[in-house]
């Protein structure tokens, strides 16, 4: 389940990457060590959010559940045999990751991981190497009329292209993995604009009008189809798309979404050290959206909800149904829910701040909001409702994030992908300090498009699920 938060901002200035310096984005105070005692606090904490990925997939398909509740059981309702494109890509990382823990052994995981990998290289249905957003967990059939979703499938590419570089010494997983990268065809997903994507395409509708326009998850979707070796997409697409700028408080940051758009990409994109043509560190920017989360959740009227260390507000589910929520005022307004995945996804950018929050809310709160796969997806102690069910992609996002932390491992496997690296070249990122380019990749950089700045319209409303 990837929830999409592609709004613009009403009256919002909206800045390419060269209007943004370098020092504006620097405003931040270093982090904190990783105590032994928080280290094992995280390490407790990823254990949990694996056992989702191994024990609610799929064993003939490989498809991860969108949800499930907190003891373990099926989600209730109409999600009960749902499975996420995006959630899968995250669970084909989780298995690497499990693997390198000694949670379950090499072979088991090579084997769960060539099952999902044999699924969508020759069974799941595929459109030009796009696949459905929601399917039926042991069949793979289309399910809430769902589109050939251009990002979600950008999710699952980073977990099969993990999968393929973490086993590489496996010929099969190997060839299957690039088999399902080198199918997509990044150029149709254009829909005939020279450089931004579209969300996806319906059969029988065509494309969705919605391009992948503002700053918000998309930045993984932009370097795949870049660094495609089969069906790339211009550099210059990078810099085509708006990055809306923000200040709160202290910290200036670019964004067009809740807090989750800023960790998705760097789950598996490494950021940190580099720049790029528009001089933007996106790591620091990530750093910076989340102190500045941080802030307005301690800032908000919210006693019994925000304070001695607790914050974090994201899309998540709440009282009333899933929501966007964002402190950002486009989205849907804070109402006291609270989203352990939005100091759990930040751990690589502020274990500082993140953890400290974790903590205390397993303190106050215990079996209420931590069980079997970690933490609930929500709780609102306003309201005292606290939520069931834990969410595959906001486990997923903080099991990726808290192993990034750790030993940095999911960063180096997917960018020791070809593709990632030439994407991140082509589009121009600095080289972090003390790593030279092989003189046989450097190539010219393309010309800088010139600065715009545009007031924008009313925001299109961001997608929910079913």
């Amino acid at each position: 389940m990837c929830y999409r938060a592609t709004a613009t901002l009403i009256g919002m200035l909206l800045v390419t990457a060269g209007m943004v310096p370098a020092t504006t984005l620097d405003n931040t105070d270093q982090v904190a060590p990783v105590s032994s005692a928080d280290r094992a606090f995280v390490e407790d904490l990823e254990h949990r959010s694996f056992e989702y990925f191994w024990e609610q997939a799929d064993h003939g398909t490989g498809l991860v559940l969108d949800r499930a509740r907190v003891d373990g059981g099926r989600a209730k309702g109409p999600s009960r045999d749902i499975a996420s494109t995006a959630a899968t890509g995250f669970g084909l990382t989780a298995i690497c990751i499990g693997a390198q823990h000694g949670w379950i052994t090499r072979q088991e995981a090579a084997d769960r991981v060539r099952t999902t990998l044999q699924f969508f290289a020759g069974k799941a249905t595929q459109e030009h190497g796009w696949f459905y957003h929601w399917m039926d967990v042991s069949t793979g059939d289309r399910k809430w009329d769902s589109e050939t979703s251009s990002v979600d499938t950008a999710f699952l590419l980073a977990g099969v292209l993990t999968a393929g570089q973490y086993f590489a010494d496996d010929p099969e997983i190997s060839k299957l993995a690039s088999e399902i990268y080198d199918r997509v065809d990044f150029q149709w997903m254009l829909d005939g604009d020279p450089l931004l994507l579209s969300h996806g395409w319906r059969s029988g509708k065509g494309f969705i009008k919605n391009k992948w326009d503002t700053y918000c998850e998309l930045g993984l979707l932009y370097v795949l189809a870049i660094g495609s070796p089969t069906h790339p997409i211009s550099a210059e697409s990078w810099y085509a798309w708006q990055r809306p700028l923000y200040q709160y408080g202290n910290y200036d940051f670019i964004s067009g979404g809740p807090l989750f758009t800023h960790q998705y990409s760097q789950a598996w994109i490494d950021f940190r050290n580099r720049r790029d043509r528009g001089f933007l560190d996106f790591f620091l920017n990530s750093v910076n959206a989340t102190r500045a989360n941080e802030q307005y959740s301690l800032n908000l009227d919210l006693p019994n909800t925000f304070g001695k260390d607790i914050w974090g507000i994201t899309a998540s589910d709440g009282p009333k149904g899933y929501r966007i929520y964002g402190e950002i005022k486009a989205f849907d307004p804070v109402d006291g829910t609270v989203a352990p995945a939005a100091a759990g996804g930040s751990l690589m950018f502020t274990p500082d701040i993140s953890i400290p929050a974790l903590r205390a809310i397993q303190d106050r709160f215990g079996e209420q909001v931590f069980g079997r796969y970690g933490f609930v997806d929500g709780y609102n102690p306003t309201l005292k409702w606290f939520d069931s069910d834990v969410v595959g992609i906001d486990v997923g996002i903080t099991l990726l994030s808290a192993e990034n932390l750790l030993t940095g491992d999911v960063w180096r496997w997917f960018m020791a992908n070809q593709p990632a690296y030439h994407a991140m070249q082509l589009i121009g990122f600095s080289e972090p300090p003390g790593k030279e380019l092989p003189a046989k990749e450097i190539k010219k950089p393309v010309s800088r498009k010139k600065t715009r700045v545009k007031r924008i319209a009313k925001p299109t409303p961001p997608q929910a699920p079913v």
